[in-house]
């Protein structure tokens, strides 16, 4: 057994007994959170205009804080951008992740010292929770590769500024950037087409073991593959033992990724996003995937028909029903408070809390009332596709 594979069982064990233990106390542990973010957040800008020395319950933060998108926080990001201290959260944020918007244009959603944790902590406890529960730790000695953005920052208020994924490659971990492809050099290529090519390049003679990025870019990474060597991906990386993936729901993908394979793969999804990561499969023999529920976030959740009303119901974990919609709400030690990040989610499960992603809050068709989500329009392309025997690349 390899040095690497080798130390990180006893590891993956540790971690794995400490989130099974966390299923038990999720609700206690959102409660501590919420207490823990209205004490800290007292002392910012934000809590002195909605008066959070006065809150004592969720009641009460209900009543002082009402529920946000980007646009409603932009005078806030405004502020810490022209240098300000202590505006929504203690200091001034680490990091600006930098993402597009499809109605606020470019957005600037802030990392903190105390929420970048979150964003690195997560992807390592889902690697850790798959070689405690399937033993297959050998991934670890071969190559890995991240499809991410560029690693390039530039400076938006003297805050170094990029997207999510160029800054937690910043934070890879020591012991396994010698395992870590591409090279930096490469990551930092702007043009897609370029970089690709790269990629194939400096992949394809090496012992990849762990592949992980969108299902889209990780499809256009195989087709690059299969077309330069002749062959399906699974024979020309035998050891290739992890598939990693989020960003966009798998299953209109599924098919197509494991054809260019040519043989099934162990998966493990994640649900992140610029303003935190929420959730990530903890298991293959369960549905879902694991809420965050002890990470420096505290959730709340509205039923989706309620979105839009100026008053909704504000549900926190306790109160959630398997099989509901609902829009995800976030309040967060990067200084987002009731925060509405856009995506819905259905949980399948109440003990221990896992879910699903659903759709988008502003992504449903409602021409008669009937109110269609992207849960359902992706099941009918589905049903369709599999009707044509038809395999999806993109849509």
């Amino acid at each position: 057994m390899k040095i690497k594979s080798f130390l990180a069982k006893p590891f993956a064990n540790y971690i794995y007994r400490q989130i099974k233990k966390g299923m038990v106390t999720a609700v206690a542990d959102q409660q501590h959170i919420f207490q823990q973010l209205i004490k800290t957040g007292m002392k910012t800008g934000f809590g002195r205009d909605h008066a959070f020395d006065t809150i004592r319950s969720h009641e009460d933060f209900v009543q002082k804080v009402p529920v946000r998108d980007y646009e409603a926080f932009k005078p806030y990001i405004e502020k810490i951008k022209e240098g300000k201290h202590n505006v929504l959260w203690k200091g001034v944020p680490i990091y600006f992740a930098k993402t597009s918007g499809t109605t606020s244009g470019v957005k600037y959603i802030p990392i903190t010292k105390e929420s970048i944790p979150n964003h690195i902590n997560t992807a390592r406890n889902a690697l850790l929770c798959y070689m405690a529960e399937t033993g297959n730790n050998g991934f670890a000695d071969g190559k890995l590769i991240f499809l991410s953005g560029s690693p390039e920052l530039e400076r938006i208020g003297g805050i170094p500024t990029g997207r999510l994924s160029g800054i937690v490659n910043h934070h890879v971990p020591k012991y396994l950037r010698s395992n870590q492809l591409p090279s930096y050099e490469t990551n930092c290529i702007e043009d897609w087409e370029q970089k690709l090519d790269r990629i194939v390049e400096e992949t394809i003679n090496e012992n990849m073991t762990l592949i992980s990025g969108i299902p889209p870019w990780m499809q256009m990474y195989f087709d690059r593959l299969t077309e330069k060597s002749g062959k399906k991906v699974g024979e020309l990386f035998p050891n290739f033992s992890v598939m990693v993936q989020g960003g966009v729901n798998y299953e209109p993908y599924k098919a197509k990724l494991t054809e260019s394979i040519g043989r099934n793969i162990d998966t493990i999804e994640l649900f992140p996003a610029s303003e935190g990561f929420f959730a990530f499969q903890d298991s293959l023999n369960e549905p879902g995937m694991l809420l965050n529920t002890n990470s420096g976030i505290f959730f709340e959740f509205i039923p989706v028909n309620e979105i839009s009303h100026p008053a909704p119901t504000r549900l926190t974990l306790k109160d959630v029903k398997v099989g509901e919609n609902y829009a995800l709400i976030i309040t967060s030690n990067a200084g987002l408070w009731a925060y509405n990040i856009g995506d819905t989610v259905k949980f399948v499960s109440t003990a221990p809390y896992r879910l699903v992603v659903s759709g988008r809050t502003k992504h449903f068709i409602s021409a008669f009332g009937e109110h269609v989500i992207v849960e359902e329009v992706e099941a009918a392309i589905l049903t369709a596709a599999a009707a044509e025997n038809i395999h999806l690349t993109e849509f």
